[in-house]
């Protein structure tokens, strides 16, 4: 785990993650126009997912479906990644692990949220009562590890800074 851990904070692997997540959050835009509303994963609760669910037209519900499985399970993957690996690169290696986990947990929890919203639009079950507890936690999960790594990040800028300050007197 370590190896994927140290990956995940390289250079490289931050600036694709960035790129990707942009760009899969971008691809969000023609889905929910196509739906005429907003998608299930802004949707707090069960409740209101089922009303949602109910003013979707069969088309609307499969370019729904497909863009959940498709764009929404590699969205969390790229912001997952981005966030993770930013947070992870300026923090020392013995809390890495710690500084990644919001970021990962905020992944893993929308991928179960994207499961259970999939499994609603294709009509093969109806778990959105889990969505009144999953699309909170990923919603805090991921608010949590953008201010961490954002926080990290600007701190590690502000020594670098201080530093080059330093050195140049």
């Amino acid at each position: 785990m370590s190896a994927l851990l140290r990956w995940l904070t390289s250079v490289p692997a931050i600036i694709a993650s960035f790129v990707l997540m942009v760009l899969i959050g971008l691809s969000f835009a023609p889905v929910q126009a196509l739906i005429d509303g907003p998608l299930l994963d802004m949707i707090a609760t069960g409740e209101a997912a089922r009303v949602r669910l109910e003013e979707m037209s069969a088309v609307q519900k499969t370019a729904h479906f497909w863009a959940s499985v498709l764009n929404d399970t590699a969205y969390p993957i790229a912001y997952g990644a981005f966030f993770a690996g930013l947070a992870g690169r300026f923090v020392p290696a013995r809390f890495r692990g710690w500084a990644m986990l919001p970021a990962l947990a905020a992944a893993v929890v929308d991928l179960f949220e994207n499961t259970v919203q999939a499994l609603a639009l294709s009509g093969s079950a109806d778990l959105l009562d889990l969505k009144n507890v999953l699309t909170p936690l990923k919603f805090g999960f991921l608010v949590l590890a953008a201010l961490l790594a954002l926080s990290l990040s600007l701190l590690a800028l502000i020594r670098w800074i201080i530093r080059r300050a330093a050195k140049d007197r």
